[in-house]
């Protein structure tokens, strides 16, 4: 029996032959890899990958999905994870994870956000997503995409946009383009905040009036802010800081006692 579409888990299952070889070459991956892979659907990256592979994890928060992975691969070879990838533990899964999937755009972000806190455990990410999220991923400073996404991912992780997706590439097809991002997490010695949550902060409330000058978006912190010291002008929007300068921001706030730890 097909199965059908679920709107609520925002389901478009890739069908393109083309794309999901160029997926799997853009992967690379080895026969002893430990790969992990978020919402296979029906299949069309999985097939490919268990090909390659010794043993695939996957996780699926649609149970009849699920129930269908299990009865068509062997346990020994596939090992189902039924939930939300929102609420895995993708730490405890082992180290040197390479994580892939066709991930829902409605939860792209808040998805991207939670496997962060596991980026220490993980050698790369493949993720197919929603185009105009991957362009503010990459995004540059200075750029109309560059914003709290681009700051937050660039401080943890190297990305590079690999080729975009047509919509009819899926059934049902999307109402938007999409496209495929590496990402590798940089090393223990990159450069680091004192506060991760500080951090969080600090860019969060500097987007939150992208449009404003940072001194008047940063209003009740200016007067305890070196801006000279800092090297940020007096007409610096948010969009215009690159990522070592966030850090060096919330650093200088967390030392004044204005973000917490």
């Amino acid at each position: 029996m097909a199965h059908q579409a679920r709107k609520r888990f925002g389901q478009h299952f890739l069908v393109d032959e083309g794309v999901i070889d160029a997926i799997v070459r853009g992967i690379a991956p080895k026969q002893e890899d430990t790969v992990v892979e978020i919402g296979p659907g029906l299949s069309a990256l999985t097939g490919p990958l268990m090909q390659r592979l010794d043993h695939l994890t996957v996780v699926e928060i649609d149970r009849d999905l699920a129930a269908r992975l299990r009865h068509q691969y062997p346990k020994d070879r596939l090992t189902v994870v039924e939930g939300d990838a929102l609420a895995v533990d993708f730490s405890a899964l082992g180290s040197g994870l390479r994580i892939v999937g066709n991930l829902p755009y409605n939860i792209s972000s808040p998805l991207l956000f939670h496997l962060m806190e596991c980026a220490g455990q993980v050698l790369d990410q493949h993720f197919m997503l929603q185009r105009e999220v991957i362009d503010r991923m990459v995004a540059q400073p200075s750029s109309g995409d560059y914003g709290r996404l681009s700051v937050m991912l660039q401080s943890r992780y190297r990305m590079h946009k690999l080729f975009d997706v047509a919509p009819e590439a899926f059934d049902p097809p999307p109402r938007v383009v999409s496209a495929v991002v590496r990402m590798v997490p940089l090393p223990e010695s990159r450069l680091k905040p004192k506060s991760g949550k500080a951090f969080e902060q600090l860019v969060a409330r500097a987007f939150a009036q992208r449009r404003k000058m940072l001194r008047r978006g940063l209003a009740d912190w200016a007067g305890l802010i070196d801006w000279d010291g800092l090297g940020i002008p007096a007409t610096a929007r948010a969009e215009e800081l690159a990522v070592p300068q966030f850090i060096a921001l919330a650093d200088s706030l967390l030392d004044a006692g204005v973000l917490k730890a």
